[in-house]
């Protein structure tokens, strides 16, 4: 039997601009992955340089932030000397940690021989499974000392339940952004924070065992093939019914 293919127009035209936008957001997403893929690059490189020292001068800068998105210095190693502000402990929820629920532990940190202070994510704690609120016990280093870690942009955001608890010493919530800590303590923060790795005190409870950063790369690589999977199907529905309506009109 003799194959026949009917044409029409619009079908046609629908087609094209299907296929033309399943491609052209199929390049998109691969775009988006090969940038993800050179700062994931750049977060492996940074980690390889020496630790660098957070001193008076060396503060980091909400401006010095590049195209993109990256601040210069995030996710490198970094040495800091000063004194915790033990009276300004924040505990940020849900952060579950090999299956456990717990606790970020987050505390100011006052850099030696200046006014300024940077926020410090000190490490996990552990939750009470009994009581809800019952916040963990620590340990404080007392005094002038010299802390190392990672700098990093934020804490990572988890879904906000509720209304979100006023900013204050102790307090438990959920998110945290540096500039509202600022506002509440009336302390001059650095805009980035400080992923704390060490030293690890002898019988210290904190888990410094810091998830490592998420670049997206296999989420964009993802929508990439869903992109181009889309105009695949649509030029292949095209042909297919094409032929179907050439074989009725045949009949």
């Amino acid at each position: 039997m003799r194959l026949r293919f009917r044409f029409r127009s619009i079908p046609f035209l629908a087609t094209v601009v299907l296929v033309a936008l399943g491609i052209a957001l199929g390049n998109w997403q691969l775009r988006r992955a090969h940038e993800k893929e050179a700062i994931a690059a750049a977060i492996l490189e940074r980690g390889r340089l020496p630790p660098m020292v957070m001193g008076s001068g060396s503060g980091v800068h909400e401006d010095d932030r590049v195209d993109t998105g990256v601040h210069p210095t995030e996710y490198r190693r970094v040495r800091v000397t000063g004194e915790f502000v033990a009276g300004w402990p924040l505990f940020l929820d849900n952060r579950p940690h090999e299956g456990r629920a717990g606790f970020y532990l987050a505390m100011p940190f006052k850099i030696a021989g200046s006014d300024r202070h940077v926020l410090v994510l000190r490490g996990w704690l552990p939750r009470d499974p009994r009581e809800y609120t019952r916040l963990p016990k620590y340990e404080t280093p007392r005094g002038l000392t010299t802390i190392e870690g990672i700098l990093v942009a934020s804490a990572g955001h988890v879904l906000q339940l509720g209304t979100a608890a006023p900013l204050k010493p102790g307090a438990l919530v959920q998110n945290l952004e540096v500039n509202a800590l600022a506002r509440a303590s009336g302390l001059r923060l650095e805009p980035l924070l400080v992923q704390q790795t060490g030293p690890q005190l002898a019988g210290e409870v904190l888990v410094r065992n810091w998830p490592a950063p998420d670049t997206g790369i296999d989420k964009h690589r993802g929508y990439a093939v869903q992109w181009y999977a889309l105009a695949a199907m649509a030029a292949l529905f095209f042909v297919i019914t094409g032929f179907r309506s050439g074989r009725k009109q045949a009949e």
